[in-house]
């Protein structure tokens, strides 16, 4: 049993792209945990998705054990969290499970907006923090601004900060002494004491069932144990207990203060509560730890197969992507115009993103996304308030008596340079100033903005109109009342309920219009005229029509009366009258997807 004072159990925190998972790397390499010849980049990334896009989705676990300078051997716990908003809560959790955070900070770049969110979340988990400023090799790096800078924005004192370069492994022996000297120890836990452990994570391995990721608060887990999951009272034999390094290892057992796994021949991801609390079978602990809060879906969009035929397939590919990512929850949906599909809610576009190519990489689907949207809270006359995911079930505008909103308090990061066109961005969001602050050269702007208004494309003209220097971070704060409405897409009279969208009535006809035209354009031409409308309630607000495709009926005339021509003419206007009434307009699939990709 390695003792309470021998292990430290971290997490690496920082923004995207400031060299998190490549300094785990580094850690693991130069303490020969994974032999040279095994070793590649983002080495705890292990999707194909992580690696392509140079990301960390999961946040992943590794052991390292260490021969510190007062030769004594230490057990480091090292958990690599993912930087991206999107997947905040895994980094929430990963804290509880620890007790210290490498705070990692680009040298050129400086603090950014995620850098911020993760350290409140490690502040709020009690954690020490120690800052490393990384990239001090790059001829841009400025080290003692991005100090000052440390300890003006965020208050932590940087004056003995590490300096070093994940890529080239400078400084990298300054890191593991000041995980050993600095980081805390584990503070209690008694080995004689009943189990009580913390389900830190858990997925499915198509041969071991599902693995769970503990850390032992007090007590010892071994194989052959019989435990009991205190959220939903089951019973489960142990299989086998390990550690990760980073392959899996099996060990005799786990002790206070470690964190490891345990498989127990168990079925379904969902009989694993992230945050639930592991005891023995018989006398176990009475109050469970208390756990995380489960993590709430903030985008709704519907995915469909593009050939309904592979629906079954869909279905199987979504069951299997949910078994390993708790905060995706998906329920069946039928459209008019799609057929049958999935409402699924994830917890940002990038999340989205991932899951939408996954399923097309590992399942080969090609897939329909509909336009994201968001949960309205709906007010009925009556009292009632209904949840609404998606607008096409808008119930009947009379029985309504207001909706609301969710909204964002979101944090840019910007240069001053850039300031008046990310203002004029939030402005035009429905956006509303909460607060304008400088570090440095780069102002912070805190806005309460509309989280409708941020789904669709806000990130990406961020980027584009501050050439890719701003950073951006958001969490919920609530919802409000606002003038909202469905706006309905209709296509020779008939309504297509996979366009209808919820929009502020301000903006109902600027958006309908850009809708109107866009179709026109991605609507091929049938032999009959074709009106595009767009109505809120009965009202037309904009409308486009399509010209028909023309046969010159008037070619085999030459000379004679003109009323022959007109004869023939009048012939095929009602021939044209006829068709329109009974044909039927075919959108294809390219123009929905099109359609919803606005840019307004």
């Amino acid at each position: 049993m390695t003792k309470l004072s021998k292990i430290r159990n971290f997490s690496i925190v920082a923004h995207i792209d400031h060299g998190k998972s490549t300094l785990a790397d580094r850690l693991i390499q130069s303490t020969n945990t994974v032999a040279d010849r095994d070793m590649k980049e983002q080495l705890l990334d292990s999707m194909d998705i992580e690696r392509e896009r140079g990301i960390t989705i999961k946040a992943n676990t590794v052991r390292i054990d260490y021969k510190a300078n007062d030769g004594e051997d230490y057990i480091l716990n090292l958990i690599d969290t993912p930087g991206h908003v999107d997947f905040a809560y895994e980094v929430s959790r990963s804290m509880r499970a620890v007790e210290g955070s490498l705070l990692v900070v680009d040298a050129s770049q400086g603090v950014e907006a995620q850098t911020l969110a993760n350290v409140y979340t490690a502040i709020e988990a009690d954690h020490e923090i120690v800052p490393v400023l990384n990239k001090v090799d790059l001829p841009a790096a400025e080290p003692e601004r991005v100090a000052e800078q440390i300890e003006d924005v965020i208050g932590i004192d940087a004056t003995d900060a590490c300096l070093i370069s994940a890529k080239t492994g400078l400084g990298i022996e300054d890191v593991l002494e000041a995980i050993v000297t600095r980081l805390p120890a584990p503070l209690k836990g008694d080995e004689n004491a009943p189990l009580k452990a913390m389900l830190v994570d858990s997925w499915y391995d198509a041969y071991l069932g599902v693995i769970v990721l503990v850390r032992i608060i007090d007590g010892t887990l071994k194989k052959g144990q019989r435990v009991k999951f205190m959220s939903n009272n089951t019973l489960h034999h142990v299989d086998r207990v390990g550690v990760f390094r980073p392959e899996m290892e099996q060990v005799d057992q786990l002790g206070p203060g470690e964190l490891g796994f345990l498989t127990a021949s168990i079925k379904q991801v969902r009989d694993t509560r992230v945050g639930d609390t592991i005891t023995n079978d018989r006398n176990g602990v009475e109050v469970p730890l208390d756990g995380f809060k489960p993590a709430q879906p903030v985008v709704f969009c519907g995915l469909f197969p593009v050939d309904s035929a592979e629906f079954e397939d869909l279905r199987d590919a979504i069951d299997k992507l949910a078994l390993n990512d708790a905060s995706f929850s998906y329920e069946m949906e039928t459209s008019a115009a799609l057929g049958f599909g999935f409402r699924c809610g994830f917890l940002g576009l990038l999340h989205l993103e991932v899951i939408r190519d996954r399923i097309e990489r590992e399942y080969n689907i090609e897939l329909i996304t509909t336009a994201p949207s968001v949960i309205y809270h709906v007010y009925m006359k009556d009292g009632e308030m209904i949840e609404m995911h998606n607008p096409a079930d808008m119930p009947d505008m009379s029985k309504v008596d207001h909706l609301e909103e969710p909204r964002i308090k979101a944090t840019i990061l910007v240069p001053d340079e850039y300031l008046g066109d990310v203002l004029k961005l939030c402005q035009d969001r429905r956006g509303i100033q909460e607060d304008l602050t400088y570090a440095g050269s780069r102002a912070m702007v805190v806005y309460d903005l509309p989280l409708n208004e941020v789904v669709f494309d806000f990130y990406d003209r961020l980027k584009s109109v501050t050439k890719g220097y701003a950073s951006f971070d958001y969490q919920m704060t609530g919802y409000r009342e606002d003038n909202l409405v469905k706006m309905s897409v209709l296509v020779n009279d008939e309504p297509v309920d996979a366009l209808s969208t919820m929009v502020h009535r301000d903006r109902a006809e600027t958006r309908g219009r850009a809708m109107c035209e866009k179709l026109k354009d991605l609507i091929p031409r049938h032999m009959f005229k074709i009106p595009i409308q767009a109505a809120i309630g009965g009202k037309v607000i904009a409308r486009e029509t399509l010209s028909a495709l023309r046969k010159d009926v008037t070619a085999k005339c030459y000379g004679g009366d003109a009323t022959r021509k007109k004869k023939l003419l009048e012939k095929q206007k009602a021939g044209k009258k006829k068709m329109r009434q009974f044909g039927k307009v075919d959108i294809p699939q390219e123009a929905f997807i099109s359609a919803l990709k606005m840019d307004s």
